[in-house]
Order: structure tokens, then sequence, then C-alpha cells
């Protein structure tokens, strides 16, 4: 009469849970910026359409995973906009999201174009 019922398979307990999903977002975070590095997707792209595993990260670190990008220039970019670099991309508005993509494609652009003229010559 003063038993209780146990479950068969006790299932994890909640800080082992949350252990594992901060592990699973914090390897898919790192995957996504060693890809922006290795210039296989843009982070004009990312911010644009905002993949979950970047959702919960900081603009400036989507912006400073790629190649030869600093906090100053990551800062410059992000005060012309009005958008501080602590913002988590998910939260960014959608006219936010334009504008930051629009302006990475200008420079990631122009930039290419700079190193190609390099390269031959």
């Amino acid at each position: 009469m003063g038993e209780t019922a146990m479950p068969t398979a006790a299932p994890a307990p909640q800080h082992m849970r949350a252990l594992q999903h901060a592990n699973r977002v914090r390897l898919a975070r790192a995957a996504l910026k060693r890809r922006i590095a290795g210039q296989e997707v843009p982070a004009a792209e990312v911010i644009l359409n905002c993949p979950w595993e970047a959702a919960s990260m900081e603009i400036s670190d989507v912006l400073m995973a790629q190649r030869r990008w600093g906090r100053a220039r990551c800062r410059r970019i992000l005060l012309t906009l009005g958008v501080p670099e602590n913002k988590q991309v998910g939260t960014l508005t959608v006219r936010q999201r334009q504008a930051l993509s629009a302006l990475l494609t200008a420079k990631t652009g122009s930039s290419l174009m700079r190193e190609e003229a390099l390269a031959t010559a």
C-alpha cells in the first residue's frame, strides 16, 4: 500500500539532457563557423536565412568567422546599420537582415574583385 510505482526505464536527468543539447548546439555552431571561414557558405546567406544553429549566435560571431574580419571591421559595419554587435541573429528584423546581407554582399563582392585583380597582376 505504501509502495510507489517506478518507471522501468528512467529518463536521463534534466541536467544531462541540457548538457547534450548544449554540446549539439556548440558543435553545430563550430561547424557553421568553419564553413563560413572556408567560404563554403557566405555570412550574408547565414544572416538572411538564419539556420537554427545561428539563431542564438551573436551577429559579431558570424561576421568575425569570415576571413580577415576582426572586431573593428565588424563594429564599423554594424554601426552604419545601427545594430548592436551583441544582438542575436535570430532577433534581427527582416529589414535589418536584408540591409546587413546586402552590405555584406557588396563588401565581399568588392574584396573578391580586388583579390582577383591582384592575383592576375
